[in-house]
Formats: C-alpha cells, structure tokens, sequence
C-alpha cells in the first residue's frame, strides 16, 4: 500500500548561487558528507546537490509534513547503489515518522527518483508499506 507520495522542482541556478553565496555552511546544514562527496565529484556539481535538495523537499512531503515538525534536512540522505539507482535513507525524526506511519505487519520501503533539465532537478519519492511475509 501506499503510505505518502511528495515530488519537489529545484531550479538549479538558485542552487548554485546559495552554494557561491553560503558554501560550507550551506553544504553542512543540509547535505550529509556522503552526499557532499558524491557532488563535488560531479562535473554538475550544483545539478547534483538541486536533485538531493528536491528528494529531500519530496522525502518530507511524503512523510506529510514538509519541511516542519521537527525534521532536519540531514534527517534524509540519498546515497545510489551500484547500479546508480538512487536510495534514500532516513534517521532521527524523519525515521521516527515513518515508522508511525507504518502499520503492523508491515515493513516502509522508499522510492526515489531524481532527473534533471537545466535550469530544473526533480525529485519524486513513493513511501511503501510492504507486508512482512
């Protein structure tokens, strides 16, 4: 069954100026260092920094809250697998949420899909309750 839908639009250039404009101290507020990494690593750095900013907007949408109640940006991290397949990983509040959302019997699985444009990044994130065999 599905638990929450969010998606989330981020102009990439609005990102790239907060980034010219706050640096370090935006990178570590929001971004986890894993996900730091795996962006400055990329010749898009900002593209890949506005699709991990629109999976997390999305993340807490699909959790209905937004960005409010308690959650912190670091409280949702996208990593990818080995297959570049994106992954989104929740802790403190955001996984506290979830597993309230979650009914008996039942285990939360998180889809993630993330694309780009330019100037655009989107993000959609599907919660799934899936039943425990």
């Amino acid at each position: 069954m599905i638990l929450g839908i969010g998606t989330d639009l981020a102009n990439i250039e609005r990102i790239e100026r907060t980034l010219d404009r706050f640096g370090d101290r935006f990178r570590n507020r929001v971004f986890t260092e894993i996900e730091q990494k795996k962006a400055e690593r990329r010749r898009d750095t900002a593209g890949t920094y506005a699709k991990r900013w629109a999976a997390k907007e999305a993340c807490s949408k699909a959790l209905g809250t937004g960005l409010r109640m308690g959650i912190a940006w670091k409280d949702m991290a996208v990593s990818n697998l080995d297959t570049g397949q994106p992954v989104m990983h929740v802790s403190g509040w955001a996984k506290d949420r979830l597993a309230k959302m979650t009914p008996t019997g039942h285990k939360a699985v998180i889809h993630v899909t993330l694309t780009d444009d330019h100037p655009w990044a989107q993000a959609f994130v599907v919660i799934e309750a899936r039943a425990i065999a």
